[in-house]
């Protein structure tokens, strides 16, 4: 795209989700983009990341995901795109989280983070390609109830 872009790209392996953060971070600090939005970028594309790299392959062959970040007037926009199974993100359940550990089914507390985390997320499948849209406003500005 242009110097304004942050262009990753990796394969599925775990080790990789250091990088991007580290990428992540390079990119707001160069920008003056509070650390508390790399922190919540680098949350949900870690979270988003170990879902696509742990069960979204049936097969143990290299796979290349690519991300780009790149702003808007105010916000952080986030792309990736795999080709991993089809799983749609953007209407994950929320999870009870007011049951007890026992009651509450294992699973689906790291989506319904990233939903928390990020102000907009948005899925569609194309062709055999999975493309996850985050959007994260620039300031890191806490509503009373999330502090």
């Amino acid at each position: 795209m242009n110097e304004e872009t942050l262009e990753i790209s990796l394969v599925n392996d775990l080790k990789e989700i250091a990088r991007v953060a580290e990428h992540i971070d390079e990119f707001c600090a160069s920008r003056s983009i509070a650390s508390e939005v790399a922190y919540a970028i680098n949350l949900a594309l870690d979270e988003i990341l170990t879902n696509t790299i742990s069960y979204g392959y049936d097969d143990d062959a290299p796979h290349q995901i690519e991300i780009s970040v790149y702003p808007e007037t105010e916000a952080l926009v986030i792309v990736m795109t795999d080709d991993s199974a089809a799983f749609d993100l953007s209407n994950a359940p929320t999870p009870d989280i007011g049951a007890s550990l026992e009651e509450r089914p294992l699973g689906g507390l790291g989506l319904f983070l990233v939903h928390q985390m990020m102000d907009s997320v948005e899925y569609r499948r194309e062709g055999e390609r999975n493309i996850v849209t985050l959007k994260k406003n620039k300031t890191a500005e806490q509503s009373p109830d999330e502090v």
